[in-house]
Formats: structure tokens, C-alpha cells, sequence
């Protein structure tokens, strides 16, 4: 395994205490272990990629685990690093992708979130839809009605009061990628849950943003 390049100290750092500055070191070797845990073995979860890397550099997870704020900035250092020409092209066909998709499921006002999003994907990544329905059997019948394939997962999230619910989740495929989509009912659209990573509301886009990013990179 091929070690990360040490981050530059900043000034403010070495008026911290020598323990502290161990401390604020070892998290970051972590973040950057977490993010190429994430770029490159396929692994979705944040936590989970911390707790690997932890395990893998030998350090306390209990004392040294990053936040996910810090972990997405290192993942896009690793990116920015070595994902290259071959990292911005796979982004594009995955947001492309999401465009075919989201024409496809227009009727249940479709918004494309998380890594697609943001830049961040890597070629392990899912397309992350949120759609608007009133019940889920409304878009399991849309893929009925095509024949076409999927399955059900769930997932628990924190929702907008601090509690958490259960989002059942419709996975299909296009193009040889994996799309998932969130159902929430529609008085949703308006406010979007709280991210796993900074605990603001989700970024969301809408299909004329998407194509937007994708004629982006044409012009």
C-alpha cells in the first residue's frame, strides 16, 4: 500500500500541544487511508471506510477516527491527485446516465444527490436519485408496467427533527450502472433531508441542472 503524502502543517497547528498535533496528524493519515479505501475498493460507507483504515495504519478508532467532512475533502485531494482524465470522464458518463434516467422517471420529479452530484463519484459509485411518489408501489408498478428489473433495499436516516425513518430505496440499472432511487412522498421535494456528511440539507439537482454540468464540460 502506497502512503499518503503528508499534509503541510499550518501555523496555527504548532501552537497546539504536542499530543494535540499527533492527534490532528493521525486523523488526517486516517481521512486520507478512508479516501482511497473509498476511490478504489468500492466501499460506499463512510464509517465503515474509517474503521478499515483505522485498522489498517493501527491506531485507536475511538481516538482517531476524522469526521465525514474531513474524509470527503481528502477524497477529493486523492481525486484531484490521481484520478485524472479517466476520473473526469467516468463522472461525465455517469452524469449522463443520470440524464437518461431522470427523462425516464420525469413524472415523479426526479433529483439527482450525493457523489454523481458533487464530483466525488468514483467507478463503484451508484447514481443516487430522490423521487416523489405517494407510495413506493407507484414506482415498483412504473418498472412493472416496462418490465423492467429491480430490487428493494431500505435505509434509516436522520430526518429534519433529529429522529430517524426508514427510506425504502428502488435499485434498477442503466447503461450498466446501478441507480438508486429514494422514495419520499412529494411534500418532500421541498425540503431535502439532512446530509450524512455535514448534517445540512441534501444538495439537490434537478434534470435541467444535470444537463447543465453535462454541457459543461462539451463547451
Amino acid at each position: 500500500m502506497s502512503r499518503s503524502k503528508k499534509t503541510r502543517t499550518k501555523s496555527t497547528d504548532r501552537l497546539l500541544p504536542r499530543h494535540l498535533r499527533k492527534l490532528r496528524q493521525t486523523r488526517l493519515e486516517v481521512a486520507a487511508e478512508a479516501a482511497r479505501i473509498i476511490s478504489t475498493e468500492g466501499q460506499h460507507n463512510y464509517h465503515a471506510a474509517k474503521k478499515k483504515a483505522a485498522e489498517r495504519i493501527g491506531v485507536s478508532e475511538r481516538l482517531a477516527l476524522p469526521s465525514n467532512i474531513e474524509v470527503k475533502e481528502a477524497l477529493r485531494r486523492y481525486q484531484d491527485l490521481y484520478g485524472g482524465s479517466a476520473h473526469l470522464d467516468n463522472l461525465d458518463g455517469l452524469r449522463r446516465t443520470a440524464v437518461r434516467g431522470m427523462r425516464l422517471l420525469e413524472k415523479f420529479n426526479p433529483r439527482l444527490v450525493g457523489s454523481v452530484l458533487d464530483g466525488t463519484a468514483n467507478q463503484h459509485s451508484r447514481i443516487a436519485l430522490h423521487v416523489f411518489a405517494d407510495s413506493t408501489e407507484s414506482i415498483i408498478l412504473f418498472f412493472l408496467e416496462r418490465g423492467a428489473a429491480f430490487t428493494q433495499e431500505q435505509r434509516q436516516i436522520r430526518w429534519f427533527n433529529g429522529d430517524h425513518r426508514i427510506v425504502p430505496l428502488v435499485i434498477t440499472e442503466l447503461d450498466g450502472v446501478e441507480i438508486e432511487l429514494a422514495v419520499f412522498e412529494p411534500v418532500h421535494l421541498r425540503q431535502a433531508p439532512p446530509s450524512p456528511i455535514d448534517g445540512k440539507p441534501q444538495h439537490r439537482a434537478s434534470l435541467a441542472e444535470v444537463e447543465y454540468l453535462v454541457n459543461e464540460r462539451i463547451a
